[in-house]
């Protein structure tokens, strides 16, 4: 269960550069909308790799332009900087602008993607599926040729007592994203929250940052430990608490149409 937890963070890479929902935060006192992020933690099969991946998941692809998935948005993740608790091999991550359409495809794929499932299993054994909502406070920038890999960095945060997430964590958030923004970082800033598939989570809420590549996420580092932690630990003391992080490179498999 624990493998879970940890993995569910990563559902923000995909809004990251495949589903930018554009939540508007001027407007404070609006609820912010959330997008449905689903995942599962898996291990190769003996004789699998990543390859075999692949191949497996031209075909769905094939599958999915037939039956005309077009607003599901997949990854696939693995580990860059990690601990001895992710030991999956693998993360198939995917996302839907809302729920109704990810329930609609995974009624589709029950209905009709049998053949489809038999070939994943043939590859990957995964231990574990989970839902998680996904509240973006900032958008990374768009690309002409957007890249099919992205570098994410999740933590484990937890709220102090007393305070709440709507009058407290998230106004910190914002300012925090705010002064990061003023440094010069481009990175995607989400929450995640847990809906489906966990249970006993040792954590309030996962707080997760998109870079475009390695270099990115190196220059907000430098400026982070030039004195940012600073401006961090001003904005975040007696608010909320984050772990350190974790990272992983992720790999586009498929886009939602964008209907603009």
């Amino acid at each position: 269960m624990k493998r879970i937890l940890i993995a569910l963070a990563l559902g923000s890479v995909v809004l990251a550069a495949g589903c930018n929902n554009g939540v508007a935060q001027e407007e404070e006192e609006a609820p912010d909308p959330s997008v449905p992020v689903e995942l599962y933690a898996c291990n190769y099969n003996e004789g699998m790799g990543p390859a075999d991946l692949d191949a497996a998941t031209a075909t769905w692809n094939a599958w999915a332009d037939e039956r005309g998935l077009n607003d599901y948005t997949a990854w696939t993740l693995t580990k860059f900087y990690f601990g001895p608790e992710q030991e999956f091999d693998v993360i198939w991550l995917g996302v839907s602008p809302t729920a109704k359409a990810l329930g609609a495809a995974h009624d589709d794929y029950l209905a009709s993607g049998t053949e489809i499932a038999a070939g994943f299993a043939k590859v990957l054994t995964c231990d574990a599926h989970g839902n998680f909502a996904a509240v973006q406070f900032k958008a990374p920038p768009e690309r002409e040729d957007p890249s099919d890999n992205v570098v994410i960095s999740f933590s484990d945060c937890n709220i102090a007592e007393g305070k709440s997430f709507d009058n407290d964590v998230a106004p910190a958030i914002r300012a925090w994203v705010e002064y990061r923004t003023e440094q010069g970082s481009e990175a995607g800033r989400w929450v995640l929250f847990p809906a489906y598939g966990g249970g006993g989570e040792d954590f309030d809420y996962k707080s997760v940052t998109a870079h475009q590549n390695h270099e990115a996420k190196g220059v907000d580092w430098d400026a982070y430990s030039a004195g940012g932690y600073k401006k961090a630990q001003e904005i975040f003391r007696g608010v909320s608490d984050c772990d350190s992080s974790r990272v992983y490179n992720a790999t586009n498999r498929r886009r939602a149409v964008d209907e603009e």
